[in-house]
């Protein structure tokens, strides 16, 4: 079931918005005017049908424009062209002058005529479309896209002419509703003659597209057919669809020629199998290996460095921290919280960008797949529109992510804790045991020994310290170096997840914007047809 014509027209109209810059420029305007003539003759009242006469220089169109309106207005003779400019009549109580001024026809007359058939027609005799006067043909062919009904008549010696056929009727077939054919100077053709006329003549209209196109035949000199002729005008007149149709008809073609450029294939999807080698030649190119190393050796520095023997743990502090270096410590931003987050990271190598462009152009390449050139073109435009700024957002992204590493330290503390009691024990065990060598030369002779478990207490306080230090060192190592495992794969995930958010808003967002513009189009147009 077709839909309202408003609805079409609306539709039509979202289609052009969307439809610019990637459709031809020339189509897109044409459904433009499309929408614009709609909202301009919407604007004048509908009780007015505007028909035109339009036909080739001797056809006799001047002398039907008088047979069928009963006037004179129309100028006739030998002199060819007759009519030089559009020329209006109109039927009813005044002239419907907005209307004329909108279809820029300078000649009108006014026809009172409160309950004629005719009441609220306005007739056009328009000049001569294959006149030597350029300027007659540029009015026809200005004036066939604005009026509401055409009528074209022809003679039996050029009906078939290809200037006719080629510049208007055939490509008017989708007006073919609105639009009667009529065979003038039947006066001139025995009745077999005129049959075979009609026939030709009905063949050719059928082969064009225009079979729902109404075809007769005429003498307006001799009056014969005229009256039937105006029963169809007067019939279009009291229909009150004429203008209705005429605009669906525009809309029809106009969503046509846009469907046209909108492609046949369904618009592309974007899937994880796009955009995950993406992302990961983006985290390749931006330094996450780099940084993911940095955090396993800082966590083996930090670790070391706060559960290693204290005697040993101040060469650990001569090292740089991996983190510092590279500039990913988040303990620094908090002490300047407005300061710009910046890497120092490597930048990326010629092989790691080449891998980064290969993943640009088959995301490109997949996304535009079946789409005509201007939208395959504005597919690639949102994919390439950030390429310049695309590093530093990453280096961004990668220098704001948070790590974890203030995380999972709490034993950290208690071994060093322990590291100080047993560091204790070991000052404390030395330094009672040097009282007990030097203790006779200082005539502090027969102090007593303490022993712990057969040996002396000052023995198992200094070998105890350090054997007990250097194991809980050593223990403590294979703890931060599987910890170390870990925050490096939790990093990893945590900076292809920062990257995989820079890759959606900068590079598959724009990219899914441009395909559901695409889609959007493709309904529009659909709804519009």
């Amino acid at each position: 079931m077709s839909r309202p014509l408003a609805q079409r027209l609306k539709a039509l109209d979202e289609a052009v918005e969307l439809s610019r810059d990637r459709s031809s420029a020339e189509v897109v305007s044409r459904a433009a005017a499309v929408v614009k003539r709609a909202g301009e003759r919407g604007a004048f009242s509908g009780d007015h049908t505007v028909v035109a006469l339009a036909g080739a220089t001797g056809s006799g169109k001047s002398t039907s424009f008088n047979a069928i309106s009963g006037t004179e207005f129309a100028t006739t003779g030998v002199r060819r062209p007759t009519t030089a400019t559009a020329m209006a009549v109109a039927w009813g109580t005044e002239l419907p002058g907005d209307l004329l001024d909108w279809l820029d026809v300078p000649h009108r007359h006014l026809v009172p005529a409160r309950r004629s058939a005719f009441a609220n027609l306005v007739l056009l005799d328009l000049p001569d479309h294959d006149s030597t006067e350029t300027a007659h043909r540029m009015t026809v062919d200005r004036l066939v896209p604005l009026v509401d009904m055409l009528i074209w008549v022809v003679d039996p010696q050029k009906y078939a002419d290809a200037a006719l056929h080629d510049r208007y009727l055939r490509p008017l077939a989708a007006y073919a509703d609105v639009m009667i054919v009529v065979l003038n100077q039947s006066d001139r053709l025995r009745p077999d003659e005129l049959d075979a006329a009609m026939t030709d003549l009905r063949r050719l209209l059928d082969s064009e597209g225009l079979k729902s196109a109404r075809l007769m035949s005429m003498s307006a000199l001799e009056g014969d057919g005229v009256q039937e002729l105006r029963a169809e005008l007067a019939q279009a007149v009291a229909d009150k669809a004429v203008i209705s149709r005429r605009i669906a008809a525009d809309v029809g073609v106009a969503a046509d020629e846009l469907a046209a450029e909108l492609g046949t294939a369904p618009t592309p999807v974007i899937d994880r199998k796009l955009r995950d080698p993406l992302v990961e030649a983006l985290a390749e190119a931006s330094g996450v290996g780099v940084a993911v190393e940095g955090v396993r050796d800082a966590w083996k520095l930090r670790g070391g460095r706060a559960t290693g023997w204290p005697f040993l743990t101040w060469i650990s502090r001569l090292k740089p921290d991996p983190l510092r270096a590279l500039r990913l410590d988040q303990s620094d931003r908090r002490l300047a919280p407005t300061a710009i987050s910046r890497t120092s990271l490597p930048g990326a190598s010629s092989v790691q960008r080449a891998r980064l462009d290969r993943g640009l152009r088959e995301l490109v390449d997949a996304a535009s797949a079946g789409l005509p050139r201007g939208w395959a073109g504005a597919v690639k435009s949102a994919a390439r529109g950030h390429e310049a700024l695309l590093m530093d957002r990453l280096d961004t992204a990668i220098a704001g992510a948070d790590l974890e590493l203030d995380r999972g330290t709490a034993w950290w503390s208690v071994v060093r804790a322990l590291q100080w009691v047993l560091m204790a024990a070991v000052v404390l065990g030395g330094l009672w045991t040097l009282f007990m060598m030097f203790a006779p030369g200082l005539g502090l002779a027969g102090m007593p020994t303490v022993y712990w478990w057969g040996w002396p207490a000052q023995f198992i306080l200094l070998a105890g310290g350090v054997v007990g230090g250097l194991a809980l060192a050593g223990l403590s190592s294979l703890g931060v170096a599987l910890g170390a495992r870990a925050k490096a794969n939790r990093a990893e995930r945590i900076l292809h997840r920062a990257i995989g958010t820079v890759t959606d808003a900068e590079l598959i967002a724009p990219v899914q914007e441009e395909l559901d513009r695409h889609r959007r189009a493709v309904a529009a147009v659909k709804n519009a047809r």
